[in-house]
């Protein structure tokens, strides 16, 4: 079956899901759309979407469900309370959301059990500029067959999407993306609020870099805009990797890891956003390490 011809329904239209959805519509899918905010909805509608008034009424109306949702708790809630009652064998459901594998799991197997309905994990790395450019990383976990209707379906969004496994594997890989991810993002800070102590132009520094062993895509990112201390637009939030650091250390617990530079990373990140930056994007996580 072509991958156009399945109605897709895409629930979760964010700084993520809104340019994943005007894409998959540009690449001539009919998406069913709902948000818990309406107004989020007013551009993938204008750009051909069909707006449902439930989760309930999108996944009748959808071959393939699509979740781009913030936490365990929002996926938990929208599976159990909309998605199982409404769903049926031959549907597929994609998870974009990058949550605990152990609730995916179970999630997956609850889901197959009450209404038939099938799971693939599929997180994302690559932040809002891969999902407008599509060119995301995608971790998957899933059965083979669901797998490749993932890929299929997927294609305008990623670069690469790479199977990984069984359900919740999908999800355990982009822990490991997040630990290096936000490490990353700390040393970066600490490193450019070092460098301008030291009366380096700080500014310089992503370009100096570029290309040896020290770059990154962190680093050209947010690089420039620490920097400049230019914190807009939003493109990431700070609780994003609060939340993935700790998923790490509970997986970690629970496999008897050890993983001191995330967990270090962690308490950094819950100090900062204890400073009232949560919803801000982690360029401002040098101000951990700035008077100004």
């Amino acid at each position: 079956m072509p991958a156009q011809a399945y109605t897709l329904g895409f629930v979760g239209i964010g700084l993520m899901g809104q340019p994943l959805t005007l894409r998959l519509l540009a690449a001539g899918f009919r998406v069913n759309v709902w948000n818990r905010t309406a107004a989020k909805l007013n551009d993938v509608s204008l750009g051909g979407a069909n707006v449902c008034n439930s989760v309930a009424e999108l996944v009748k109306l959808s071959d393939v469900v699509i979740l781009c949702l913030a936490d365990t708790a929002v996926v938990e809630t929208v599976v159990r309370e909309q998605i199982i009652a409404n769903g049926s064998a031959g549907k597929l459901l994609i998870d974009l959301s990058s949550i605990q594998p152990d609730a995916t799991r179970r999630l997956a197997a609850e889901l197959q059990t009450a209404c038939g309905m099938r799971w693939v994990d599929a997180p994302v790395s690559g932040g809002t500029a891969g999902a407008e450019q599509g060119s995301l990383a995608i971790m998957a976990g899933g059965a083979e067959q669901d797998i490749e209707i993932a890929r299929a379906i997927l294609k305008p969004l990623y670069s690469r999407l790479t199977h990984m496994g069984a359900v919740g594997s999908g999800q355990a890989t982009k822990i490991c993306n997040q630990m290096i991810v936000s490490c990353n993002v700390l040393v970066i800070a600490e490193m450019m609020a070092l460098a301008k102590s030291a009366g380096v132009d700080a500014a310089k520094i992503p370009e100096a870099l570029a290309g040896g062993f020290a770059d990154s895509k962190p680093l050209q990112i947010v690089g420039p805009e620490m920097a400049d201390h230019r914190f807009e637009p939003v493109k990431w939030r700070v609780k994003t990797l609060l939340k993935d650091l700790n998923m790490a250390v509970d997986l970690a617990g629970n496999q008897g890891s050890a993983i001191p530079m995330s967990g270090l990373a962690a308490q950094l990140m819950q100090l900062h956003g204890s400073g009232g930056f949560l919803e801000q994007d982690p360029s401002t996580l040098i101000k951990l390490y700035t008077q100004d």
